[in-house]
């Protein structure tokens, strides 16, 4: 499959909101309820949301772009980590968060996700950041090998909220070039 990785524009909000509806519930552990699937992408991945983090000069969005579809994308948000776990357990400033990184399934195991990720790293390190660090569920064993192979490694915890529910994360960080 041939694609390009570039950086998102505002007319890639609608479909990046579509892409996010397929991947995201394929992050969560089995026992997240549909119901606080639904509440997250409503209230975190929307197109609205997604027009603010592409208007936002502090968030960098890439895209997987196969002909005009988008098979990937992954969001960076180049401020301090707000979260006192995530400050506690981040050992290199400055640090750039890798908020979201995620390929559509049928891209799974092409090479698209390392692809993506090495493009994020290489923008983040653009962006003047030391490292990055991540959230991943805990129980994602499959993100969590992909980050690894990727460099992070775990260097904390921290809670995440699905919609009614607590989730556990672990705070995986890596060093930039």
């Amino acid at each position: 499959m041939s694609h390009t990785i570039r950086k998102a524009t505002a007319d890639d909000a609608g479909p990046l909101a579509e892409l996010a509806a397929v991947t995201f519930p394929l992050a969560c552990p089995p026992s997240s309820s549909p119901a606080d699937i639904a509440a997250h992408l409503a209230n975190t991945l929307s197109e609205k949301h997604f027009q603010r983090y592409l208007a936002d000069p502090e968030t960098t969005v890439l895209v997987i772009d196969a002909d005009g579809r988008l098979n990937g994308y992954s969001l960076l948000v180049n401020r301090a980590a707000a979260d006192p776990d995530v400050l506690s357990a981040l050992t290199l400033q400055p640090s750039v968060e890798l908020s979201k990184c995620y390929v559509h399934p049928d891209y799974h195991g092409l090479g698209a996700a390392a692809e993506l990720m090495h493009a994020s790293l290489r923008a983040a390190a653009a962006a003047g950041g030391a490292a990055a660090w991540l959230g991943v569920n805990s129980q994602n064993a499959r993100a969590i090998r992909f980050y690894e192979k990727s460099g992070f490694r775990k260097v904390g915890t921290k809670s995440f909220q699905l919609g009614s529910t607590v989730e556990h994360d672990f705070v995986l960080e890596r060093a930039l070039p």
